[in-house]
């Protein structure tokens, strides 16, 4: 049966994520899709069961006021029908009502919702561009996602389910109350007079702190993550004790609103148990004064009194849901900051799916600069670039640092938007197909290889999710892999192609990362091919041994080359030289060097074929 409940949402909906609206409602609402009726129903069900407890109540007092007006005799004859009607009302429709509610909510709700969330989020993010990522901390976005999507599923169902139980529940309360006599209704209505100025006054001061508060937990976070994701870098430089006072300034900035959150509720906590005594003491006084005047009966004050007793052991617990209610708004509405976001590269509506057949790329008239003005003193990046690569063309990028090699390739796959210009793969403007389709024509192995936490099997593959056993141990064979391969174990037992390699590669070496890049790279044989300092974590005996296999790669592939050594693009057809984002030299590395310009000068700058300073 809770499996029924268990199915009626999805944890994972199929719909394309979408960027979530900044709106805060919006927000909600946009995560709430598929959600609705469950919610709904879950309401409903809620005021049903707080109409029955206080019903119960109702029913305490007129069993007072039966038990002193009659005998046993004509008790049980007389009230046959009601004493069995609230007997099935109590042991009947109460349970099953309850065990109805609980399973819309914890089956349901609890653990779906949620998840739909994160899911569509996390789908949403894997779209962002690259400078999103650029510009935060890897470990606080994921806990912008865990937290956030817990806040908007404690917003909604304590919107729809704990308010409307306390506002249905109070509404009963004063009608029985008043029933019985309109006077004893009084004291509760200035009690929630003041009960609500107090969560006017608290409640705001709480959400503000807790929105500070979520922030600061994601950057202590984010700071904690950074320090483990590079510890390599903390043993290497001694630095243990300037990462433990990295940690402990976020820390310490996280605990100022922690301090001041804990302040506010003990001021809460204290204001509303007072004026919860105020009112059993005001209600027990005014019963007893109008029983003595024989204006009520002994069961009217037993309602009043019992009424009064439960709102002040409910008035706690709807004051800490209240307050968490506004805490995980404040967290919503920081989430909210990140997670809505829009693109900064986005497909058009019509994008249509890049075609290659012949592998031709044309940069014309580039212009970029990662969005900032341009002025006199400083050149673009990328300025004016025109470049044709002919098909099956190996050319080679050249250049001091800054002179916008890696951008250009960075434009190339479309990880930023061109500012000015074109860029056109074999007559196809690449910012009206899909970016998808664009980079799975594409295969690039960088120089600083990252390869995900996972087997070596999964991260070779990546290049060709559906390639064969044998396709993947040829293309380890070729990359000049398999035999540390062989070798490698992790702490679950698992070897070989199985073996975990850690987070981003940690466990091997900086050439066994390359290797594997390598071979995921072949694997993939993509028509395009990008090289940037492919073999420079490779010694030269390895770098030697998969030099062929590297041609073997190149071969029939429009090929793009970056490398600091010289001597590892000397031999491709074109040798492209660039400066302050233009071309200012190009031809084979002969004619280069005859020419005497700034090639030839990096060749004579070069010891151990590496790039001077100058």
């Amino acid at each position: 049966m809770l499996g029924f409940f268990e199915r009626l949402t999805r944890p994972f909906p199929a719909q394309e994520p979408e960027q979530p609206p900044k709106g805060l409602l919006a927000f909600c609402r946009h995560y709430t899709r598929g959600m609705e009726w469950p919610l709904l129903i879950m309401s409903i069900s809620s005021a049903l069961l707080a109409i029955l407890e206080v019903s119960l109540f109702s029913f305490m007092g007129q069993l007072v006021d039966w038990l002193v007006a009659k005998d046993p005799e004509s008790f049980f004859s007389e009230e046959r029908a009601n004493l069995i009607w609230m007997a099935l009302v109590t042991l009947v429709l109460l349970p099953l009502l309850t065990l109805f509610h609980s399973a819309l909510v914890h089956q349901t709700l609890l653990g779906n919702y949620p998840m739909s969330i994160r899911w569509l989020a996390h789908r949403y993010l894997l779209r962002q561009s690259v400078s999103f990522y650029q510009n935060d901390f890897a470990g606080r976005i994921a806990t912008k996602v865990m937290q956030t999507s817990l806040a908007v599923r404690e917003t909604v169902m304590k919107l729809l389910d704990v308010l409307v139980y306390v506002l249905v529940y109070f509404s009963a309360m004063l009608f029985f109350v008043a029933d019985a006599d309109l006077r004893l209704i009084v004291p509760m209505l200035v009690w929630l007079v003041f009960y609500i100025a107090l969560q006017l006054y608290f409640v705001p001061r709480l959400k503000r702190v807790s929105t500070a508060q979520a922030d600061a937990r994601s950057e202590m976070t984010g700071r904690i993550v950074d320090s483990y994701t590079n510890i390599n870098t903390i043993k290497l430089f001694s630095h243990t004790r300037r990462e433990e006072d990295y940690a402990r300034e976020s820390m310490e900035v996280f605990l100022k609103p922690v301090y001041r959150q804990m302040r506010l509720a003990t001021g809460l906590s204290v204001s509303v148990q007072s004026l919860n005594y105020l009112l059993v003491f005001a209600v027990a006084a005014l019963s007893l004064y109008l029983w003595a005047g024989s204006a009520i009966t002994v069961g009217a004050i037993a309602i009043a009194v019992s009424l009064a007793l439960r709102l002040n052991g409910m008035a706690q617990w709807i004051m800490w849901e209240v307050s968490s209610l506004f805490e995980n708004i404040g967290t919503v509405a920081d989430g909210v900051a990140t997670l809505a976001q829009p693109a900064s590269v986005v497909d058009k509506p019509d994008a249509s799916e890049l075609q290659v057949s012949r592998g031709e790329i044309h940069f014309a008239a580039v212009s970029f600069n990662y969005g900032k003005a341009v002025n006199q003193l400083q050149a673009p990046v990328i300025n004016q670039l025109e470049l044709t690569i002919k098909p099956g063309e190996k050319i080679g990028l050249v250049g001091r640092s800054g002179a916008g090699k890696s951008t250009l390739v960075n434009l190339l796959l479309r990880f930023y938007d061109v500012e000015r210009g074109q860029i056109l793969i074999d007559g196809q403007d690449i910012s009206q197909v899909t970016q998808e389709s664009l980079r799975r024509q594409i295969a690039m192995v960088t120089q600083d290889t990252s390869l995900l936490h996972r087997s070596v099997r999964d991260n070779i593959s990546y290049g060709k999710p559906d390639a064969t056993e044998q396709e993947l141990i040829t293309a380890a064979e070729q990359a000049e892999a398999s035999l540390f391969i062989h070798d490698l174990t992790d702490p679950k037992g698992n070897t070989g192609l199985d073996a975990q390699v850690g987070e981003r590669g940690v466990k091997l070496s900086g050439g066994q990362r390359q290797r594997i890049a390598i071979a995921r790279v072949l694997l993939k044989n993509a028509p395009i091919l990008i090289l940037d300092e492919a073999t420079s974590a490779l010694d030269s005996e390895v770098e030697a041994a998969i030099q062929a296999s590297l041609n073997q790669l190149m071969a029939n592939k429009t090929v793009i080359a970056i490398a600091h050594r010289l001597s590892t693009i000397a031999q491709m057809d074109r040798l492209i030289v660039l400066d302050q984002g233009k071309i200012v030299e190009q031809g084979t590395h002969a004619e280069l060097v005859a020419a005497g310009g700034i090639y030839a000068q990096l060749w004579a700058h070069q010891t151990g074929g590496f790039i001077g300073l100058e």
